[in-house]
């Protein structure tokens, strides 16, 4: 049975740690027992953040590679004039694909792919609290990316641009597959990303060391808490968006047909608005991992650490009012330009605080020049030069000016592999010591350095000239008598030593690798507790932490936490373990039980990278197979994780015991149910958004030849859906009073709501029906019938949600000690019905607006 959390928790740490007390006999081998990671083929079943992160971290390199091979082809066949070594067709496939692997496939990836793997030991867990979520949200990345990408080899990669605006990407201009691909790989592959991003939140924000508090967490945890509700907020307008343009395409439903009432505007603002906090997204992380590195290589704390924090929030908060800086020649008003262009400019404030703070830092300490800090010097220099030419383009004439030029791709590689890329090789030189205890080449380190450096400056400094000359982007070929042959001819070499210095990289790490594994210790006297000595099972015991740089304030923490001396030196229940502490004092909460290895989430990853590609290609009954694998395997993973802890209570230390697991809302799985509807939420606003946008662009709303629903349907659907939540309270409070664990009260309760819900759908579909709603006619009907859509998609995932509750309750899983399916479908169920009557809102309210 799981032990209740207490109301009241105690104000302060046990100031008896550490422990002076010899530990019992087979404490240790009880630890390693229950994380011991299995060896062979069975290495996939895996789970743990260590061995995940590292095949995140290195499929995500393996993709960052294939994107640079294709990005040699293109800069091949700008080598000379009318070139022909590409085709024009050959050349849009090859430069979408390298577009949409470095943003989708590598440059999100990697960053998430780092934090899984470092996190857990720079917060002092053992684990992050959904280990089988980060091994499916990897899988489904990993499986979906690989087959993407040999589309190309099929002739089938999409050729429209990573941005893939509309029209050109509808099916009267691109009627084969290649568009489909890209929509529906994609939007699963976002899908993960966004799981991983709820696995950090949580993380982040539940499994700190006790002490830890948020003044004293990782500037690199606050980054990727950062990032990690960007993620939530941003990513869902992309899904939103892929999904109404493969409606259209699959089903023609035209949302961005101009001649039916649509506009392919709504496109950009969608695919802008997930586009552009993306960019930050990708920044914030190497941010992060600058302010992480740069105290160790001075010797010296961090210079401005809480306006760092600050700044750090504050380019999160900008970055989603920049979406329209990629619009200025779209046709926006003036005034909505100038506000975009303001928030452009003041974007740079909180970046330059940072950049300030870095500089300070180095000038105080004493700088040791090794590999790490020749990355983050080149990383520094060439990330303000791309901010200054950003600044440049936020100037709104200077931006209709150099729009679509080689200016603009110039900007942007400086941005993007200055403030990303730099940072993640000075972080791999600093943090692979970690994987097998050997450090990569110093010598070595410095060609690599200067291979890059001199070769990215050569590639793409030229660029912003032959922009200025009038080059276009996205041209496969040009003239031999512009002026621009001797720029390109540069820029092509410039790439190839660039790729030389990668491939110099690539062979040391090889090298390194490939030796026999020591002692990591604790080689750039660094500050943060990823250097603590640790195994697979991460910390022998989870650090008291008090101080900001616990490793520099705290010199004996790295033996004490060796012998045992701090918290949860063994493993109380003989299962994986971790303590929970409170969001903001860190203080102990209780001890969660994680998730052993398991084949699960890798065959619903597979499943779920199967429906996707399978449908994409018509294999519909394959598809859906694929579909109920993905369902099935998800379902078994869920029922073998909500069982009753086997103790109630653990001694964590000499002088605390803490309870066994939580419930409510004190669960880290009542709170990923919370932001996974954040995320739901986000979407559902994407579609109003579209309804709205489609409605102003109406003369007459409805149009002619539409109609909105007899009011008297929603308002019964209205009725039904609240009398579907009131069922369920009733049925949840039924747990809290004791009926529901020895009677079948429960299940017939959630019956009875289900069946509201259904017949509240059943409702809307009727009084549209009734309305004569054809969304194939106009754009207009297409948004309605998205969003009754949306909500039936809701239904359906309830559906199924009550009858696995249902199945747990009559198998006698759901007590008031075992209750995370209840508390987490309680959850859905009532944004299901919240969410069922805003769109009836929606849909009625506006076109009374629009008068």
């Amino acid at each position: 049975m799981t032990a209740a959390v207490p109301d009241t928790l105690p104000s302060a740490l046990p100031s008896a740690l550490p422990s002076s007390l010899p530990r019992p006999a087979g404490e240790l081998e009880r630890l390693q027992a229950a994380w011991k990671t299995p060896v062979g083929w069975r290495f996939f079943s895996s789970v743990n953040n260590t061995s995940i992160g590292l095949l995140y971290i290195g499929t995500a390199l393996l993709f960052f590679v294939l994107a640079g091979i294709l990005g040699l082809m293109m800069r091949a066949q700008l080598a000379v004039p009318e070139n022909t070594l590409l085709s024009a067709a050959t050349y849009n496939q090859v430069f979408t694909m390298h577009g949409t692997v470095m943003m989708f496939l590598f440059a999100i990836p990697v960053v998430e792919a780092i934090a899984v793997y470092l996190l857990p030991n720079m917060l002092g867990a053992r684990d992050l609290p959904f280990p089988r979520l980060s091994a499916y949200a990897f899988w489904a990345y990993a499986i979906g990316g690989l087959a993407f990408f040999c589309t190309l080899f099929a002739g089938l990669a999409p050729d429209g641009g990573w941005f893939m605006y509309p029209p050109l990407t509808g099916k009267q201009y691109s009627p084969g597959l290649n568009a489909d691909f890209w929509l529906l790989g994609i939007g699963f592959i976002e899908i993960s990303a966004i799981a991983g991003a709820i696995e950090l939140i949580v993380g982040i924000l539940f499994t700190r060391a006790p002490g830890m508090t948020l003044g004293r967490m990782p500037v690199y945890a606050w980054a990727m808490l950062v990032v990690g509700v960007m993620i939530v907020f941003a990513f869902p307008a992309i899904i939103a968006g892929t999904a109404l343009l493969e409606l259209e395409r699959a089903y023609d439903w035209p949302f961005f047909i101009a001649d039916r009432g649509g506009d392919p505007i709504l496109w950009q603002h969608l695919f802008w608005f997930f586009g552009h906090p993306e960019v930050y997204i990708i920044f914030l992380p190497a941010a992060g991992m600058v302010s992480t590195m740069i105290p160790t290589i001075a010797g010296t704390p961090l210079v401005g650490r809480t306006q760092i924090v600050v700044a750090l929030v504050a380019v999160g908060f900008f970055s989603f009012a920049l979406w329209a800086h990629h619009m200025f020649t779209a046709g926006l008003g003036v005034l909505e330009m100038s506000f975009v262009s303001a928030a452009s400019m003041a974007v740079a404030v909180p970046t330059a605080i940072q950049l300030f703070a870095w500089i300070a830092t180095l000038w105080r300490g004493t700088v040791r020049i090794t590999g790490p800090t020749l990355f983050l010097l080149g990383f520094m220099f060439i990330f303000v030069l791309g901010g200054l030419t950003g600044v440049m383009v936020a100037v709104l004439p200077f931006n209709w000016q150099v729009h679509d030029t080689y200016f603009v791709v110039a900007h942007f590689h400086y941005v993007l592999i200055g403030g990303m890329v730099f940072p993640v090789f000075a972080a791999m030189y600093y943090w692979i010591p970690l994987i097998n205890g050997n450090r990569l080449s110093e010598p070595v380190a410095r060609w690599v350095f200067a291979l890059m450096f001199g070769g990215f400056n050569l590639a793409f400094f030229p660029m912003h000239i032959t922009g200025l000359l009038g080059m276009p982007r996205r041209v496969y070929t040009y003239a031999a008598d512009l002026g621009w042959n001797g720029l390109n001819l540069a820029s092509t070499v410039g790439a190839f030593i660039l790729a030389a210095g990668v491939l110099l990289f690539v062979a040391d790490a090889v090298r390194t690798f490939r030796k026999v594994g020591k002692q990591v210790g604790n080689p750039w006297k660094a500050a943060t507790l990823e250097w603590l000595p640790s195994e697979y099972y991460n910390n022998r015991s989870i650090p008291h932490i008090t101080s900001m740089e616990p490793l520099w304030d705290q010199p004996g923490l790295a033996a004490e936490v060796e012998a045992g001396r701090h918290y949860l030196p063994g493993s109380a229940s003989g299962k994986r373990e971790t303590i929970v502490t409170s969001p903001v004092s860190a203080e102990p909460r209780y001890v969660l039980i994680l998730p052993t290895d398991s084949w699960w989430p890798l065959i619903a990853a597979a499943g779920t990278a199967g429906f996707f590609l399978l449908l994409t290609v018509k294999m519909t009954l394959i598809a859906f197979a694929c579909g109920i694998a993905a369902v099935t395997a998800i379902i078994v993973w869920l029922w073998q994780g909500d069982r009753p802890a086997p103790i109630e209570t653990a001694k964590v230390s000499d002088t605390l015991t803490l309870p066994v697991g939580a419930t409510g809302a004190a669960a880290p799985s009542w709170w990923a149910t919370i932001i996974m509807l954040v995320v739901d939420a986000s979407i559902f606003a994407s579609f109003v958004f579209a309804y709205i946008h489609i409605s102003m662009r109406l003369t007459v709303c409805p149009p002619p030849n539409a109609a909105l629903a007899d009011p008297l349907w929603p308002w019964l659907s209205g009725s039904l859906l609240v009398a579907g939540s009131a069922l369920f309270a009733l049925a949840r409070r039924s747990i809290d009073i004791g009926t529901g664990a020895g009677k079948p009260v429960l299940p017939w309760l959630v019956l009875a709501a289900l069946a509201c819900m259904g017949a509240a759908f059943a409702c809307d579909f009727n009084g549209h029906r009734l309305a004569g709603l054809e969304p194939t006619s106009l754009a207009w009907s297409a948004a309605v019938a998205a969003l009754l859509a949306y909500q039936g998609l809701h239904v359906a995932g309830i559906a199924l949600a009550a009858l696995y509750l249902c199945a747990r309750a009559w198998s006698g899983h759901v007590t008031s000690a075992s209750r995370a399916t209840l508390d987490n479908t309680a959850l859905m169920w009532h944004y299901t019905t919240l969410q069922g009557i805003a769109a009836s809102l929606a849909i009625h309210i506006v076109p009374t607006l629009m008068g």
